[in-house]
């Protein structure tokens, strides 16, 4: 699957829906990115771009049995086991762009707002947050660190995980399956 620099650019500002296990489900892992990129808009899945290391670095961690392209199209079998295992995926912001430096701070203060009343609202157990800046921004937590926060929301544990773009060079699959594999053991997706 390809798209043309023309192709992807007619899906700016289009809406991802976020995927997340039925109400009533548990909901024990969410995901959230800063944004979806153009690649993500145009197939209507999550980390879609090629070269996105979310999902490989979510089959180093162990959190799903079993690879997931979805630059080929996510199925709906991958979709219905990260749902079993009560892992969702959002973003800050709904809105797709090229880069995530598009968006505005009061764009993502607003994101940040949106975000909490859905964990309000779902109450998963961690919520893990990809990206250390658009985080700080969004929540303002100027100081925060990649990891464990010290506030929960509610009853919601935060971690801020490293983002999987091939932007932030300096993480690799395995430094972010083990983030990934940390915020997943604090929601009992993974065991010890």
């Amino acid at each position: 699957m390809g798209f043309t620099r023309a192709e992807l650019e007619s899906f700016r500002d289009v809406e991802v829906p976020d995927l997340l296990p039925a109400p009533g489900e548990p909901l024990r892992l969410l995901f959230v990115g800063i944004n979806p990129g153009l690649w993500t808009a145009a197939t209507q899945l999550h980390f879609a771009r090629p070269g996105n290391r979310f999902y490989p670095a979510l089959l180093r961690a162990g959190i799903v049995p079993r690879p997931i392209d979805p630059s080929a199209g996510m199925t709906d079998d991958d979709r219905d086991a990260l749902r079993a295992r009560g892992i969702g995926i959002t973003n800050v912001v709904a809105r797709a762009t090229a880069r995530a430096d598009e968006l505005g701070v009061e764009e993502l203060r607003e994101g940040g707002r949106r975000l909490r009343a859905l964990v309000a609202d779902r109450r998963p157990a961690v919520v893990a947050v990809a990206g250390i800046t658009a985080y700080r921004t969004a929540f303002g937590e100027r100081t925060a660190q990649v990891g464990e926060q010290e506030s929960g929301w509610g009853a919601s544990r935060v971690f801020v995980v490293p983002n999987p773009s091939g932007l932030n060079a300096h993480e690799t699959v395995d430094s972010l399956a083990t983030a990934y594999a940390a915020a997943a053991r604090a929601a009992g997706v993974l065991g010890g």
